[in-house]
């Protein structure tokens, strides 16, 4: 099978009747008679290539070997992988299967690479490439931006947070900050958990640190908070009236 010459025609490997003869371990004239007998089957184009005329002188300045065992013949048939296969069917031995599993193996099925034109070959490897090298890109930034914010950030949203619960109880000294800056805090953090669908505060990635700044900044406590906080306030300037 190593010593098969190989020929390339159309952008496929194929085979000449005495080749695929050579393989099956038959002659020509077996070959042709097979064919002429189930000639509704072949395909042109498909099961083999007829070769005439210029076409036919072409292909023999191209494969001189092959010209030089077809002097005089008018025309000449090349069997693509599917013709070869019905050749392999119509003679039905063991030795034509066998013949035909190796052609498959070894002739028809390493076309691609090598005779693909190399300009193509180098474009479509360098593509091939640049899409495993921007896939790895994409999967790195997926990653850093599923990471959670780092030490310094928690800080800063812990900071903001305390800063925004005691500006909305009155700071320190005030009576909602006494009475009720747990629960403020408390709902603070449950209304960041839930915006965000965090199972804890601080898990926030880091890819969303800005919002979550611009979240704090813009939260308000929700209206039965934000009563009970004014009435807290009331209620300690009532006393200081007193």
């Amino acid at each position: 099978m190593n010593q098969l010459q190989v020929i390339v025609y159309r952008q496929a490997r194929v085979l000449t009747t005495g080749q695929l003869s050579e393989c099956y371990g038959t002659d020509e004239k077996r070959i042709s008679e097979n064919f002429s007998r189930n000639k509704t089957r072949y395909t042109e184009g498909k099961h083999f290539i007829l070769l005439q005329g210029e076409e036919l002188k072409a292909f023999k300045k191209t494969y001189p070997q092959i010209a030089e065992q077809s002097k005089r013949a008018p025309m000449l048939y090349l069997w693509t992988e599917k013709g070869a296969w019905l050749h392999a069917k119509s003679l039905n031995t063991d030795a034509a299967w066998d013949a035909y599993e190796m052609l498959v193996d070894e002739y028809y099925k390493i076309i691609e690479q090598q005779t693909q034109d190399p300009v193509e070959l180098a474009l479509q490897t360098s593509l091939k490439n640049y899409q495993e090298i921007k896939g790895i890109k994409e999967d790195v930034t997926l990653l850093k931006d599923g990471m959670r914010i780092d030490g310094r950030q928690e800080y800063a949203l812990k900071e903001q947070g305390k800063a925004k619960v005691l500006q909305e109880l009155g700071g320190y000294g005030s009576l909602a900050y006494e009475k009720l800056s747990r629960k403020v805090f408390a709902q603070l953090w449950r209304d960041f958990k839930k915006h965000f669908v965090l199972p804890r505060s601080m898990e926030l990635p880091r890819s969303k640190f800005d919002e979550g700044v611009k979240f704090i900044a813009m939260w308000r406590p929700d209206t039965s908070l934000a009563i009970d906080i004014e009435a807290a306030n009331k209620q300690a300037q009532f006393k200081l009236v007193e």
